[in-house]
């Protein structure tokens, strides 16, 4: 049984409906791609699955518990968020940010446990970022930068880890690499990975299920075969699209498109 769940969840944005009547279930132990063009409710749906954003009606279930009504600190002992634009803390050592994904588990004291230490340096070497622990994150590239977030998430130790647009402003090379790390890491430690990406080939590839919205509505979602049609581009995006067969995975791969006439 799937452990995280939407039970027709409607979110406004004040007066603004922003999803309505939603329902969906997250695959547990896969990679979740959320596509659909912006202002679909792609971040909201995300942000609304972790309880950053209220619903107004329905509800969010996990492990068969609504989850407005779990204490915050075991919800961060559950899911990670990654957001888009992560604040800023350009001056703060590498290790020392990794090491604030321990925060749900300090003792009374407030202190890092042995046992924490070795979490925060097992995060560093899942995620090659040891060669940065004393950098500051300004010293880092991008993509740099970027694996010590996940890191710091990864350290957080939950099941489920969300992430919005998680290779935005990085270069082909660094989204690709990205990309490779979480999808190692839902292989390797059976993390749920769910993610809101842009370019609909990267989620074709590296997502084992994906969810295809519009105006606030999921208008299909499963397989990349299932979503990553004609059809289903054509409603979502208003785009004519050409699809291939990708020769590395043998999965959709969007070749080329016009605007609908």
């Amino acid at each position: 049984m799937d452990r995280l769940k939407a039970e027709n969840i409607t979110v406004n944005y004040g007066e603004k409906k922003v999803i309505s009547n939603l329902s969906l279930n997250i695959p547990n132990q896969k990679m979740i791609a959320i596509i659909g063009a912006n202002g679909s409710g792609k971040s909201t749906l995300l942000k609304t699955l972790t309880r950053i954003l209220p619903y107004q009606n329905g509800q969010v279930v996990l492990d068969g518990k609504q989850l407005n009504q779990l204490p915050t600190l075991e919800i961060a002992k559950q899911m990670a968020i990654l957001p888009q634009t992560p604040e800023s803390i350009s001056d703060l050592i590498v290790s020392d940010l990794i090491s604030y994904g321990r925060t749900p588990y300090l003792n009374r004291f407030g202190h890092l446990s042995k046992e924490d230490y070795g979490i925060v340096e097992w995060a560093m070497q899942a995620t090659h970022t040891l060669q940065f622990r004393n950098q500051t994150l300004d010293q880092l590239s991008g993509g740099q930068r970027q694996r010590v977030w996940i890191a710091l998430a990864l350290a957080q130790q939950t099941d489920f880890i969300f992430l919005d647009e998680p290779t935005t402003y990085l270069d082909i090379a660094h989204q690709l690499e990205v990309l490779q790390l979480l999808q190692a890491l839902n292989r390797q430690e059976k993390r749920t990975i769910v993610m809101v990406l842009h370019d609909i080939n990267q989620a074709a590839r590296f997502s084992d299920y994906l969810i295809a919205m519009k105006d606030g509505k999921i208008i299909k979602s499963g397989t990349a075969d299932e979503v990553i049609t004609v059809e289903v581009l054509r409603e979502i995006y208003q785009i004519e699209a050409s699809i291939a067969l990708d020769p590395k995975t043998n999965k959709p791969m969007l070749l080329t498109y016009d605007l609908l006439k």
